[in-house]
């Protein structure tokens, strides 16, 4: 299954996330992937794995396992490089061994100071306090974002993480649209309005942290998983599913793209069992009741101010 963007091109409901994948795991994490069916992969300058992920996509490539224009490759613009776009972009391709990006998000709404191309530093000030760059607009990001579609480095551009004032904001100023708004969104943090907001606007939405983080943001952010709801924990044995499968499931009947994490060959499979079963409306609005606004993944624990406040 696929969405087709504000640009024309399909791209795959489903994807592989690679945030917090270790270098050493990647190739054969991607390749399995590969073989599982996944054709989506979400990278970012800032998980320092591209150079890993493109040994991956070359291998793959090169054995015959998959060709490029089978593969939906995304990478993300990292906050210090608002002020060095094409550049940035040209790294990351670089870092991936490919000629072109299918989409090529503004990982985050905010300029923070320059650390050198590519190397996706948060620098502090004095205060320990995210050193935020107030001479480069958005709209400044964004016109350069729209050069890299130009120069024919990109097929698609987007954003991450915007709130909705942010992106009718982006709407006015842009002439190319942003394709997808990729922000966190599962049953514990639902964003209705934004969700629809951008679908009215023809922005299609990826779900980071489809699963509400699990494990990986109760280590970093001690935040609580959906996974152990009991609700849905029912309606997982209801379905013959895992609690995962009926959450991305649950995603996937919005009409979200999602881009579940895993590090696990056993988990990459399951995930990817979505499509053989669909949930009740009144199973889907059982899980619209579940919406506690609660964010999972907040980076002030680094960066020492919370953007979101």
């Amino acid at each position: 299954m696929a969405i087709k963007l504000n640009s024309g091109f399909e791209m795959p409901i489903i994807g592989l996330g690679v945030w917090r994948m270790e270098g050493k795991d990647i190739k054969d994490l991607l390749l399995n992937a590969i073989k599982i069916g996944y054709r989506h992969f979400d990278c970012a300058a800032d998980y320092q794995n591209e150079v890993e992920v493109g040994e991956a996509l070359a291998e793959a490539f090169k054995t015959g396992l998959v060709k490029r224009e089978d593969l939906f490759i995304t990478t993300k613009l990292w906050n210090s490089d608002h002020g060095h776009v094409v550049e940035a972009c040209k790294a990351s391709l670089k870092k991936l061994q490919l000629d072109y990006l299918d989409l090529f998000l503004v990982h985050f709404p905010i300029a923070t100071k320059h650390t050198g191309i590519g190397t996706t530093g948060s620098a502090l000030d004095e205060d320990g306090v995210l050193d935020i760059d107030t001479t480069i607009s958005l709209e400044t990001t964004w016109h350069a974002m729209e050069e890299t579609v130009s120069m024919g480095l990109v097929r698609s551009i987007g954003i991450s993480n915007y709130d909705i004032f942010l992106t009718r904001d982006c709407l006015a100023y842009s002439k190319v649209k942003p394709a997808v708004n990729q922000i966190e969104t599962h049953p514990y943090f639902q964003r209705e309005c934004l969700v629809k907001f951008c679908q009215k606007h023809g922005i299609a939405i990826t779900a980071h942290t489809p699963l509400g983080g699990s494990v990986a943001n109760t280590e970093w952010f001690g935040s609580v998983s959906c996974l152990d709801d009991p609700d849905l924990k029912g309606l997982a044995e209801k379905y013959k599913k895992t609690v995962a499968q009926v959450v991305l499931r649950w995603g996937v009947q919005r009409n979200t793209i999602i881009i579940p994490k895993s590090s696990k060959s056993e988990r990459l499979e399951e995930n990817f069992k979505v499509f053989d079963f669909e949930l009740s409306k009144e199973d889907m609005d059982l899980i619209k009741s579940k919406d506690r606004k609660y964010r999972t993944n907040n980076p002030s624990k680094f960066w020492g101010i919370d953007l979101y406040a």
